[in-house]
Parts: C-alpha cells; sequence; structure tokens
C-alpha cells in the first residue's frame, strides 16, 4: 500500500506533496445555500484545497424516536431533532447545484457521507473522496461498504481506540489502498490538553504506509501548524461567516481571516521542514566566510614542529584555515613550513600522512 495516494484527480498527498487542507463547512451554512456558497468562495480565496460538507439521509441515520424527541436548545432549528436536522439538510438537488458551484470556483467539493445511503448518493455525485465522520469509523459495516467503492477515503478517528483504528484499517485494506487516518478529538470547542499531537506520531508508526493527518475543534492555528511540523499530510477545520452564530460547530470554526492565515502559515512551515539532511546551506556561506573560525598558530610554529594543542588555537581567521571540528587531525603532524603566531594553518602547511 503506497504512502502517497491521489486523493483528487491531480492531487497527490503524502510523501513531499502540500498538506491537503480541508475547509469543514458541515452545516454551518444555516440551512441556507447562498450561505453555503459564499463558504466555498470563502474556501477558495483563502487558499483551501476543499470544501466539504456533511449529508444524511435522516431517516437511514437515525430512528423515528430520535427524529421526534424534543429539541429546544440555544442552537435549535426546529421543536423536535427531527425538525432541527430537516431544517439543516440540503437535497440532492442542492447538493448537485453546490457541486457545480465549487467546480465553478474551482476547489474540490465532497462530505461526509453521514450514513449508507447518504454515502451511495455520494457516490452517485461523482465525489472526488470519501470523508468518515468520527461517529462512523467503528461502524465497520459501513467502512467495509464505503471502501468497497474503491474511491479515496478519509477516517476521522475521534471518539476512538488505537484497536479500533486497527480493525478500521484492516476493513479497509482489504479492498481499498487509497486512504489516511485522522488524528481528531470529538469535542466543540476543543481544549489543548485534549488534542493530543503525538497521536499522530502513533499511527505514523502503527500505520506506517498510509498518510496521517489532523482534523481540529479547537481556537485558532496554532495547534494545526504543530500537526504539520509533526507530519500532517492533510488538516481538516471547521470554518464559518462568524462565530457568534447560532449552532453547536460555530464557536470551534475559523472565521475566513483565520482560514485564510492558518493556509499561509501552513504553506510558510512546509518551506521550513527541509529534508532532514544536516549540511552547511548555501545561504549560511557569507555568514561562514565573515564569522567562520578556523585552526590559527597559538605561538610561532617552526618548519617540521610536531603539533601539539599547545601551538594551536581556534579563531575567526583571514585566510580560512583548517577547519576547528577537525583539530584533533593535527595533533602529532609535523609542519612544511615555518608559520608565524596567530597565522591561519592550513591543510598544506601539515604533513598529513
Amino acid at each position: 500500500m503506497p504512502l502517497e495516494i491521489e486523493l483528487a484527480p491531480g492531487r497527490m498527498i503524502g510523501g513531499d506533496h502540500p498538506c491537503f487542507i480541508i475547509a469543514e463547512i458541515g452545516q454551518n451554512h444555516q440551512g441556507d445555500i447562498n450561505i453555503a456558497k459564499q463558504l466555498i468562495k470563502i474556501a477558495k480565496e483563502a487558499g483551501a484545497d476543499c470544501a466539504k460538507f456533511q449529508k444524511s439521509e435522516l431517516d437511514h441515520k437515525f430512528n423515528k424516536a430520535a427524529l421526534a424527541r424534543p429539541y429546544t436548545t440555544k442552537n435549535s432549528w426546529g421543536k423536535t431533532y427531527g425538525e432541527h436536522k430537516r431544517f439543516l439538510e440540503f437535497s440532492h438537488e442542492q447538493y448537485r447545484e453546490l457541486q457545480q458551484y465549487s467546480k465553478e470556483v474551482g476547489i474540490y467539493f465532497t462530505a461526509s457521507g453521514m450514513d449508507e445511503a447518504a454515502v451511495d448518493f455520494l457516490d452517485e455525485l461523482n465525489v472526488p473522496f470519501f470523508k468518515i465522520g468520527s461517529g462512523d469509523t467503528n461502524n465497520l459495516p459501513y467502512i467495509e461498504k464505503t471502501a468497497k467503492k474503491g474511491k479515496p477515503m478519509i477516517v476521522s478517528s475521534g471518539m476512538q481506540s488505537l484497536d479500533t483504528m486497527k480493525k478500521v484499517y484492516n476493513t479497509v485494506k482489504k479492498y481499498n489502498d487509497k486512504f489516511c487516518f485522522l488524528q481528531c478529538t470529538s469535542a466543540y470547542p476543543l481544549e489543548p490538553e485534549d488534542v493530543n499531537l503525538r497521536v499522530i506520531q502513533t499511527y505514523q508508526k502503527q500505520f506506517p504506509d498510509i498518510p496521517i493527518g489532523y482534523s481540529g475543534h479547537e481556537s485558532g492555528v496554532t495547534i494545526t501548524l504543530g500537526a504539520i511540523a509533526l507530519g500532517a499530510k492533510v488538516v481538516e477545520r471547521h470554518i464559518t461567516m462568524d462565530k457568534t452564530w447560532k449552532g453547536s460547530d460555530h464557536e470551534a470554526s475559523l472565521e475566513p481571516d483565520e482560514l485564510k492565515e492558518l493556509v499561509k502559515q501552513i504553506r510558510i512551515l512546509e518551506r521550513s521542514m527541509g529534508n532532514g539532511i544536516k549540511t552547511m546551506r548555501e545561504c549560511e556561506m557569507f555568514t561562514h566566510s565573515k564569522l567562520g573560525k578556523s585552526v590559527v598558530a597559538a605561538k610561532d610554529i617552526p618548519a617540521g614542529a610536531e603539533l601539539t594543542s599547545e601551538l594551536l588555537t581556534v579563531k575567526v581567521a583571514e585566510p580560512k584555515g583548517y577547519p576547528p571540528e577537525n583539530i584533533s587531525n593535527l595533533i602529532g603532524k609535523r609542519t612544511t613550513r615555518a608559520i608565524d603566531y596567530d597565522d591561519a594553518v592550513r591543510e598544506e602547511d601539515v604533513v598529513m600522512q
């Protein structure tokens, strides 16, 4: 199974490819398709790769009693939970309209299928990849059915254990080698103490042949940048036009300026990661030529003298001399010429054999 996958047409993730940034609109559109379109455009203008929604077929996701229960919180859009969810749920035709708008804007479009019927609809829409929300990650029959469709998958891991994630990995792997896991904690908003970014490293060790990413519900951008530094290849953050709006996700979302800043900082951080090979960089040459130190004579040294540590010291010298990190190689060697006090000791001044 590859560590790099084509998540969407023409867009690879993993390896040295740029982090894939998902702007999770979810249901922060307030049931208004025009707000949904504005959020898609905001995601595109901020530099995100994908605008993502949440699609449910309510009679498949909830039983009748769950839909009929009273729902009277400050975030409610109806007297019952069913009324609330129906208010926020876009129709199939509206999803096609949003997909077409995303195409016109120039951003990938997908959604979390919150039940098997929703996944079937998203497959019909031909979304580039399936996103599995944390609430369905341990729903192994759903995971298996989705994996069999053959599209790339991104699987969040909120509320799950490592043992469960191993089962998910083995379930998907039987049918599909194009998937990745996201470290996630399902709390809104999320406190830093509960983020557990080191799980990214745990996943990298446990599942070394798939990309690993991060889905965050915290405030601000700092923690998500930490995920990038740990090697996250996909990040997902909720977005909103106003954190004070009605709805449970808005407070844990990024406003437009925050999303734009996050994307900017991710791209800067990626440039800074390098290849892990420690060498002197070209940009350091000027500083080294000005301030880099060399071995110099601590006193006058006659020609043919055997070098000892008392005869040598280290200073910024002109011209450059023998590198001080190798000064021990000079001890016991004889000079080929007389070296005056404070002059640089160069390799050709010493018989090195």
